[in-house]
């Protein structure tokens, strides 16, 4: 099968780092324009100016309603169509629950359910007029297995997680497919609390993923024939026995 995305236009929520700004580069490279998402203005133009004419930048703040209102039009503006939605930005709580703070338990979720559940809305209209789209979002291996140490962010990835299997069956009359990748530990901006020793051993021990292998999972799910939905996708390091 072709990893060919030629003609394609996609848009990544959260691709100003981590595995969005990954996904980004690996959809570029297989020939798709990239309309890259973010809220952090200076940072996403430095990175559209790094990555060439085919990547085009789009500040939107995903727990504003306002904001996201206008992420179509923004899209459509710069690029026209829209092939491939992926919905990537999160954030991540963990810790003990009796401890927890759940302002911050507010924030995640806001971020992880609500935002989702909005920009998929704002861009779903589109897909459906002309017949044909991706939807991809970023969920968690702890959508599907509940870990211990993070109740609430587990919480959220299971929300996620039904959020896909049911719209996939809703939307798959207009030719739009929906799926999940769902990865392990990632090097990504999330793991910012973790002490450099623990980062560093962890990767060592290769209990670690990078963004890229992500990014390489997400184009094999776009790249399958129309006729096949990836509906989740769960990729792990070698060593983690989950």
């Amino acid at each position: 099968m072709s990893a060919n995305l030629n003609g394609k236009v996609a848009a990544i929520t959260g691709a100003a780092s981590g595995i969005g700004l990954e996904c980004a580069r690996t959809l570029l490279a297989a020939g798709a324009r990239v309309v890259l998402i973010d809220r952090a203005a200076d940072k996403l133009q430095r990175l559209c100016a790094e990555l060439g004419p085919n990547a085009m930048p789009l500040v939107i703040d995903l727990t504003e309603p306002r904001s996201v209102a206008q992420m179509l039009p923004g899209i459509l503006e710069q690029a026209g169509q829209l092939d491939i939605f992926h919905a990537n930005a999160g954030a991540y709580v963990g810790g003990d629950f009796a401890a927890g703070d759940p302002d911050q338990w507010d924030r995640m979720l806001n971020l992880n359910i609500n935002a989702v559940f909005r920009s998929v809305h704002a861009v779903l209209p589109h897909m459906i007029e002309r017949k044909t789209g991706d939807i991809i979002v970023t969920s968690s291996v702890a959508g599907v297995v509940p870990v211990v140490g993070e109740p609430i962010y587990t919480a959220s990835k299971h929300a996620m997680q039904a959020f896909v299997h049911t719209l996939r069956r809703q939307v798959k009359q207009h030719g739009i497919r929906v799926g999940a990748v769902q990865p392990g530990p990632v090097v990504t901006a999330l793991l910012s609390d973790w002490p450099k020793e623990k980062l560093e051993a962890a990767l060592a021990a290769g209990d670690l993923m990078e963004p890229t292998e992500v990014a390489e999972a997400v184009l094999f799910m776009l790249t399958r024939s129309r006729k096949v939905t990836i509906r989740d996708l769960v990729i792990l390091p070698q060593s983690n026995d989950l």
